[in-house]
């Protein structure tokens, strides 16, 4: 089969690689009708995640069916159509039993992509496949799906959810690229006051606007102004990371609260300046996380009633085989105008499913 392989910083390439099969008896092996490009994997390429090792198949995010499954595997069979999740579950493990699956600690977390081959091919092995795999509705199309693989569980649990968003609040999100857009859209749920939008790209604030942002800025000193102006100085009550570069940290920093949450979503690849000199007396609420997926299922049948806006945030596809220059424009968001880019991505017309 075709793959997109990491071949060290800076370097990857869509080439022939050795088909996946089944290693143990939970694996499934999934043909992938649909996949997507993330940050991590931009974070991957400059150097960013020197976990993966050179050889490796990116990507861990993808729609698709399924062809083969191990001996134990109950809940999926051939023939199934199946979201992919960026997240790997024992179910067995301490963290697993908690719904803490990002923490797996029996052969999952992020695995996809990071410490074994990824979803960026024709053909992925999914470990622990009953609980990595969700059967999808048939009504719902895979472009739309594959965005419930990560950006949006990311940005609901690890952004609105951990920085506790609630009814009046004034909610700031710095970086409006695909997860700072699923976050204000899932924050709508619990119906902030305001939500400021912040980040470098005009179309990006545009799309921010779309999505349902009150209010706009230019990241820098117009935004912090912009939040003291709207908050009469104060600062906003939850502010959301969803770069990952210590200028946009340490802006959260500044512009939430005493008594306010930030919480970390961006992927950090340098280390960040942590003003306690300033924080310590605040009772500044940090969080950091890796997304656990327990909100998929929830996410799933939200989107099955047509109440996210998944597709509004694909700005661009491709079909499977044209990775690198989906790659190309994805990188060049500024240039492109790119969000989500989907290769693939079928239309699946069945409006049934079998269910387990």
């Amino acid at each position: 089969m075709k793959a997109l392989v990491f071949h060290g910083s800076g370097e990857s390439a869509w080439e022939k690689v050795t088909d996946p099969g089944i290693q143990d008896a939970t694996d499934a092996i999934v043909r992938v009708d649909a996949v997507t490009i993330c940050g991590t994997d931009l974070h991957i390429l400059k150097g960013d995640v020197p976990e993966v090792r050179p050889g490796t198949v990116l990507g861990h995010e993808a729609v698709g069916e399924i062809v083969d499954a191990g001996g134990d595997v109950r809940t999926v069979r051939p023939g199934d159509r199946v979201l992919v999740s960026c997240i790997t579950a024992c179910g067995r493990c301490r963290y697993c039993r908690e719904s803490t699956y990002g923490q797996c600690r029996g052969g999952g977390g992020w695995i996809l992509g990071h410490l074994i081959d990824g979803t960026q091919a024709e053909y992925v092995r999914v470990p622990h496949a009953d609980l990595s795999t969700y059967l999808l509705p048939g009504a719902v199309d895979s472009k739309d799906a594959v965005l419930l693989a990560d950006i949006f569980p990311t940005a609901y649990e690890v952004g609105v959810l951990n920085g506790r968003v609630r009814p009046a609040d004034t909610l700031v999100v710095v970086g409006a690229g695909p997860i700072g857009l699923a976050a204000i859209a899932t924050a709508r749920l619990y119906t902030p006051g305001k939500i400021i939008a912040v980040d470098l790209a005009p179309a990006r604030l545009d799309a921010a606007k779309r999505l349902g942002a009150d209010a706009v800025a230019m990241a820098g000193e117009e935004a912090e102004q912009l939040v003291a102006d709207l908050t009469e100085g104060l600062g906003a009550d939850v502010v959301i990371e969803a770069v990952g570069v210590p200028a946009s940290f340490e802006a959260c920093t500044r512009m939430v609260r005493p008594g306010g949450h930030v919480a970390n979503v961006g992927v950090h690849g340098k280390p960040v300046t942590l003003h306690l000199e300033d924080l310590w007396s605040k009772n500044v609420t940090i969080t950091t996380g890796l997304v656990d997926t327990y909100s998929t299922p929830t996410l799933l049948r939200m989107t099955a009633a047509g109440q996210l806006p998944t597709s509004s945030l694909v700005t661009h596809t491709f079909p499977l085989d044209a990775m690198e220059e989906a790659y190309d424009v994805f990188s060049r968001a500024a240039d492109t105008g790119a969000l989500k880019v989907v290769l693939g991505a079928p239309q699946h017309d069945a409006l049934t499913v079998r269910t387990p």
